[in-house]
């Protein structure tokens, strides 16, 4: 489907890409990783044709479609619905026809190819995928004019997945979506039948939705078949292996150095010691081992306060005349760790606001420690930081009279290096914007720290770093986030903001969003088909009874685990270092194709044990 042959790069001056190869077959869902900087957007740019490559080539499969979020949001006076059907442009010349059309056989030849093309439920489908990105079937009617910009993104990403182009390239696709969208765009990647490549910092959709990783690291790609979970295990194996043969070469070269220096002297060994020293030069030209460590988050911890930190009775919030939530009876105690749980719209960054003294209550009572102090970071950076200010000047005006020294130590422990502090903050990065913020928001030692978004602009390792800083922090948190991986490493409860109201959810964040996939799956379903209507029937007949649904879920779950097995085997072969290797090419392609063998046999597995459960509690609930 894509091949990257030889391909060289620069961009401002810099070298981005090095003969740089890379092969993707058809079909593949791979997911590209890599280091802040290391030129993944760049890559989709240069497949795009918004570029122009140096040298080197990349080829697309002749014919194929390519498909990605456009940078031109809608915005205009059309439907959600109609904006989505547009982006299939053979679809919308077809009905366009359909209607001008006057013969007889111009008239069969269209409605013929419209089925081919399952035109007759392209409405549905359109539907199906904005109701799964967040939009309730009337939202759907309403023109694009009348959304948010994250909203505006939400209908260009529904427009291209409904496109289903033939080369999906999807960048950071998560970042405007909330832990539902996530969940829903996670098990539509999986289903998807065409080739994906796609750049996420999101772990969990990267080791649940793809089934090979491209890695960008030294100007190079390196492909690795399975998730991003087993990437992580070659990847380290091929560290050590390399480690180990540095630290040999070290070895040698330290003997070879006291040969040069012991013999260089004695005639006799002349000629000997010059060729090590030849030698020596050469090894001292061969590239380091590079360290893959990030730097830490500075979160430091306070002196602990008696509970409670916050208590809420019967407090109502909104905004103007509208309220966005209500009866809330709520309290926050030291070393809570919360995590807000619900969809785009429903008040997670509304009650946060509300806990940081960004809003005050419409009623009700708010009581809070007399010594609480609050740390907020806000998922938009721009409440926080001002574009012109370096990361210098922030932090001098909160601590005036301290020296610079110890400002820039301050910057040092979030992360920021001595040259980007004299940086305007317009010209950071995103993942520097991000670090600056989190300084900001912990630097006074907070009891309760409130954090909208903190990974959007983070990459994968950056997003650990912060994981293990949160951990290591001892007071209490309350985090909203579409990143379920960050959520399942700091979070140990759970709160749910749904229908103007915010209550504990009672169960783990696994269970949620098996809830959420189960209300999708259920939802995906455009028409029962044969089966289905047939398992209705039976139901309403009474001829299944629960002995032997039990039975069917049993020999479903059986199935799913013996191909798990299979899948941990085949992976381990995968992860060995040397199957990568040259002379194990025919190895590794017969182990790729029984790799997507596997991945589709796993795929139709599950769908079957889905389908058991919902008839089992189809049949508990009749």
């Amino acid at each position: 489907m894509l091949e990257i042959k030889n391909l060289s790069f620069h961009l401002a001056g810099n070298s981005i890409f090095s003969l740089a190869s890379a092969y993707i077959p058809a079909g593949s869902k791979v997911g590209i990783v890599g280091r802040n900087g290391t030129g993944k957007t760049t890559l989709f740019k240069l497949i795009k044709g918004e570029y122009l490559i140096d040298s080197g080539e990349i080829q697309v499969k002749k014919g194929a479609k390519v498909g990605g979020v456009s940078q031109d949001v809608p915005n205009g006076p059309e439907s959600l619905i109609t904006t989505v059907l547009s982006a299939d442009t053979e679809l919308t010349n077809l009905l366009h026809e359909e209607k001008k059309a006057v013969d007889p056989q111009q008239i069969a030849t269209i409605q013929e190819r419209l089925s081919d093309i399952d035109g007759y439920t392209a409405k549905a489908r359109a539907s199906t995928i904005l109701s799964g990105l967040g939009f309730s079937a009337s939202e759907q009617q309403k023109p694009c004019s009348e959304f948010s910009g994250g909203w505006q993104m939400r209908v260009a990403l529904a427009s291209v997945l409904f496109s289903e182009p033939d080369l999906l390239l999807l960048d950071e696709p998560t970042n405007y979506l909330d832990l539902e969208g996530s969940v829903w765009l996670e098990s539509f990647l999986y289903k998807y039948q065409k080739t994906i490549v796609l750049i996420s910092h999101d772990r969990n959709i990267l080791t649940r939705s793809v089934n090979k990783i491209l890695h960008l690291e030294n100007k190079k790609f390196t492909l690795f078949s399975g998730n991003y979970d087993f990437f992580i295990k070659s990847y380290n194996e091929i560290k050590k292996l390399e480690q180990s043969i540095i630290k040999k070469e070290q070895k040698k070269k330290a003997h070879m150095q006291a040969f040069v220096d012991k013999f260089r002297a004695k005639a006799s060994k002349a000629k000997q010691a010059q060729s090590r020293l030849k030698a020596l030069e050469k090894m001292q030209l061969k590239p380091q081992l590079r360290s893959s460590k990030v730097a830490s988050f500075y979160i430091p911890s306070s002196i602990a306060l008696a509970p409670p930190l916050v208590s809420l009775s019967d407090v109502a919030i909104g905004y103007d005349e509208k309220i966005i939530l209500e009866h809330l009876n709520l309290r926050i105690d030291p070393e809570d760790r919360i995590a807000l749980l619900g969809a785009n719209g429903q008040g997670k960054s509304t009650f946060s606001k509300l806990l940081a003294d960004k809003l005050l209550p419409k009623s009700g009572t708010i009581t809070k420690s007399s010594k609480l102090r609050v740390g907020y970071f806000s998922q938009d950076l721009k409440d926080t930081l001002i574009p012109n200010q370096t990361p210098f000047e922030h932090l001098t005006f909160q601590f005036p009279n301290s020296k610079k020294g110890t400002i820039i130590s301050k910057l040092a422990l979030g992360g920021l290096t001595e040259d980007q502090i004299s940086i305007p903050v317009k010209n950071l990065s995103g993942g520097q914007k991000a670090r600056l913020a989190m300084l900001l928001a912990t630097l006074h030692e907070p009891h309760l720290l409130i954090l909208d978004e903190p990974t959007n602009h983070l990459d994968i390792e950056s997003r650990e770093a912060l994981a293990t800083s949160l951990n290591r922090f001892s007071g209490a948190i309350l985090i909203v986030s579409h990143d379920p991986y960050l959520i399942d490493l700091v979070a140990t409860e759970l709160w749910l903001v749904k229908s103007g109201g915010v209550k504990r959810f009672e169960s783990d964040l696994d269970s949620y969003q098996k809830l959420l996939l189960t209300k999708n799956i259920k939802n995906d379903k455009i028409k029962p088909s044969e089966n289905e209507k047939e398992s209705k029937a039976n139901y309403k007949k009474g001829s299944l009874n629960k002995n032997s649904l039990t039975k069917e879920l049993k020999k479903a779950e059986t199935r799913v685990q013996k191909l798990q097995e299979m899948r941990r085997s085949l992976d381990k072969h995968l992860s060995d270092p040397d199957i990568y290797s040259p002379t194990n090419e025919s190895r590794l392609k017969k182990l790729e194709f029984k790799d997507i063998e596997l991945n589709k046999a796993i795929k139709l597995a599950e769908k079957i044990w889905i389908e058991s459960w919902e008839k089992l509690e189809l049949r508990d609930k009749s």
